[in-house]
């Protein structure tokens, strides 16, 4: 938290004004690659969210989930409320940032109030005339919806599941691209990466290393902590990286993702370390290697997460190996590390084209080992388009 300004104190000397950003970026850090355009925003993604209230019956829509904010606006702060009605557009947010909402925001009249964001838009009447006004329900406190109610009482608020999921998740061409590049960075960090691995060394020491040459690279954060796990650690598909060794012959499972101009990575590969591994696993790393090339062949737009889910599942337990496969395919990435769509036998939702999701199965062994393979692809009609440029053979380093 900042302390407050001294009122006494002598006004620093702030220097001459800064250089303005280059074409394509702005000051917040967005935009590392220098001149590439940012996935665009503003009027066009405005009336897509008029026609998803409308859609659920709703005169006007409230977002304020922050990767939302910045699929619609531009906006990449972290406290934010858009108002969107049928003639309309108002992104509220509060002092901290004033001149970043200024430089940021798109298709929106910026309002920067001193006390509650939502009491703003009721005394300034943002929502007049709406009677209905969809919010986002998988993004909403229960607080958070009381607040509202309090604030307007005229108003009926309906939340609604998914109201943007389906919108966000089809991305055009600048979104795919910012996946892609995201994607690429992360597969540069595993080849710097693999040199450092060897008998001896142990997983946070790995992980530590994950994260640095990421961020040295660019990125400004991870999209999740690394996951490193070694022998039997393995088995658990989402083992924190421990102070445990490798031993010679072991397989190890590297998960990892950056953050890149706003956009995810995800990339899973398994490795044996320090020699050849047991007959066994090399056979279980063939089946995944099998079951995920099976499904990345398989996917396109339009088919359903549970159809693709199956492709791999079938390979997996064709091999006896079914029961180890303990979680879905995949999911969407994006703006978020994990978004809509899921690649699951328990989902039946179609996947749309435009969409970048993960493809990964995997087998975990209890007390053995455990193999998982990962890439990122975007679907397209008839097909899908790999944007993670590494080999899936078994390395042995």
């Amino acid at each position: 938290m900042t302390a407050p300004p001294d009122p006494s104190a002598t006004p620093p000397d702030l220097g001459p004004p800064a250089t303005p950003p280059a074409a394509g970026a702005n000051r917040w850090g967005a935009n590392r690659e220098g001149g590439a355009a940012p996935p665009p925003v503003g009027a066009g993604r405005l009336d897509l969210v008029r026609a998803l209230a409308d859609a659920a019956g709703a005169d006007a829509a409230l977002v304020t989930h922050a990767p939302d904010l910045r699929w619609a606006v531009g906006f990449t702060g972290s406290n934010g409320l858009l108002v969107v009605t049928g003639k309309a557009a108002h992104f509220v947010t509060d002092g901290r940032y004033r001149a970043q909402a200024d430089d940021e925001v798109e298709g929106a009249d910026v309002h920067v109030p001193e006390g509650s964001l939502v009491d703003y838009v009721a005394e300034a009447g943002l929502l007049e005339g709406a009677g209905r006004v969809a919010v986002q329900a998988e993004h909403l406190t229960v607080a958070a919806l009381d607040a509202y109610r309090e604030a307007l009482p005229a108003v009926e608020f309906s939340p609604v599941k998914d109201l943007l999921s389906e919108a966000v998740a089809a991305k055009d061409e600048a979104a795919i691209a910012a996946v892609a590049r995201a994607q690429a960075l992360t597969c540069e960090v595993f080849d710097a990466v693999l040199p450092f691995l060897g008998p001896g060394v142990a997983e946070r020491d790995i992980a530590a290393e994950i994260v640095y040459q990421h961020l040295r690279r660019g990125a400004s954060a991870m999209s999740f902590e690394p996951i490193v796990a070694s022998g039997p650690r393995g088995a658990l598909p989402h083992a924190r990286p421990s102070s445990r060794t490798i031993s010679p012959g072991e397989l190890v499972v590297i998960d990892m993702g950056c953050v890149l101009d706003g956009y995810c990575s995800d990339l899973t590969r398994t490795v044996a370390v320090g020699g050849e591994p047991h007959a066994s696993a090399r056979e279980a790393y063939e089946t995944v290697r099998r079951a995920q090339r099976a499904a990345v062949a398989a996917a396109r737009a339009g088919m359903l997460g549970g159809e693709l889910d199956a492709v791999a599942r079938d390979v997996i337990e064709a091999d006896g190996l079914g029961e180890a496969f303990s979680h879905s395919l995949g999911h969407g990435v994006g703006l978020k590390v994990h978004e809509w769509p899921r690649l699951s036998q328990q989902v039946e939702h179609r996947l749309p084209a435009g969409a970048t999701v993960t493809i990964e199965p995997g087998v975990y062994l209890p007390d053995r080992f455990g193999i998982r393979i990962e890439d990122l692809v975007v679907l397209r009609e008839g097909g899908a388009d790999n944007l993670t440029p590494l080999p899936t053979d078994l390395l042995v380093v």
